[in-house]
């Protein structure tokens, strides 16, 4: 396996490298970020969403040290590293500024070998490949995919929907509403943002939002006919989408929940597809590792071809679970 890099160490950075580790799919080599590693080493030590991580964490001149490993620290505002000289084979570019050809570009410029992006690329063009695990991972090419886009989160909850439905009855076009978490990218109080509904405090609001998983599909899909849009909710982590889809052939709530339980017990989507016979809320899915969660009991069809599905998602970690996954799929190549 190549050394593999991670670049930001926000909320995604820090959950893909937890995951790595616990998972023991990968050990980064070189950690770049924009802030010390003295002021995050604490973040990876005790969190919010999901607890104190089990090993002890502190940093060191040149280095964070978790457990008995010491992991390389650069600083990232001067740009990359050089990456050749530090052996770096990949790197999972958790920034969010890379989801252009020119950002991802930078890290192949500087000596990698390829780049693993956690944030859908701004077309298709930015990047060679969209790859989701569970869809279409096994479509990667070493000698063609350089830069690697994996969606977003709600990108990775809804296309395990997606993907079964187009197997078993077809969709002939579909609007999605995610319930999503709020980020970092709105704002705690009142005050002005870029975004101006994202002006309102999010611990307070509900706020409609925009959502970039229907272009992402159409990466995946081209002739998927498929819109939706988001609404950010007061809760840290965990969200849930639904899909409403007018389907070619007719199927009642039993029928396409069997389908949905059998493709999470074996098959490309067993561990990434789940299911939930019972009811609950968010809590019940905060720290789960799958990408896409489907909530049976909301399943419904409307005159056999309308069908509306749920699908819960952690969206920090069942996504960051995915990119260390595919991170180590890429670096063993």
């Amino acid at each position: 396996m190549s050394r593999v890099a991670v670049v930001g160490f926000g909320r995604i950075g820090r959950s893909a490298v937890k995951a790595g580790l616990s998972g023991k799919l990968f050990t980064p080599s070189v950690i770049a970020d924009i802030v010390a590693a003295d002021a995050m080493a604490p973040l990876f030590e005790v969190d919010t969403n999901y607890g104190r991580w089990p090993d002890p964490v502190h940093a060191e001149p040149d280095g964070l040290v978790i457990g008995d490993t010491t992991i390389a620290w650069f600083d990232a505002r001067s740009g990359p590293p050089d990456w050749r000289e530090l052996g770096v084979g990949l790197v999972l570019d958790c920034t969010g500024r890379a989801t252009t050809r020119a950002g991802a570009q930078a890290h192949l410029d500087a000596g990698a070998g390829r780049v693993l992006i956690s944030a859908p690329s701004k077309t298709l063009a930015d990047c060679d490949a969209v790859l989701l695990p569970g869809i279409n991972l096994d479509d990667y090419d070493p000698a063609r995919h350089k830069i690697v886009s994996m969606a977003s989160c709600t990108t990775n909850g809804l296309a395990p929907v997606v993907k079964i439905l187009r197997d078993t009855v077809g969709i002939k076009d579909g609007f999605f509403t995610t319930v999503h978490a709020y980020t970092n990218t709105q704002s705690l109080t009142d005050q002005p943002m870029k975004e101006r509904r994202d002006s309102w405090a999010a611990a307070e609001n509900i706020i409609p939002s925009s959502s970039g998983a229907a272009k992402a599909l159409k990466f995946i899909w081209p002739d998927l006919r498929v819109t939706g849009k988001a609404y950010r909710v007061p809760v840290r982590t965990g969200s849930i989408v639904e899909l409403t889809a007018r389907i070619n052939a007719e199927i009642s709530a039993a029928e396409l929940n069997d389908a949905f339980v059998a493709a999470s017990e074996q098959g490309s989507l067993a561990g990434i597809l789940g299911v939930l016979h019972d009811e609950w809320a968010s809590a019940r899915i905060v720290g789960d590792t799958r990408s896409s969660i489907v909530d049976l009991p909301l399943t419904s069809v409307s005159e056999g071809d309308l069908v509306t599905v749920a699908a819960w998602y952690d969206n920090e970690f069942g996504y960051s679970t995915r990119l260390a996954e595919t991170a180590a799929a890429l670096a063993a190549s």
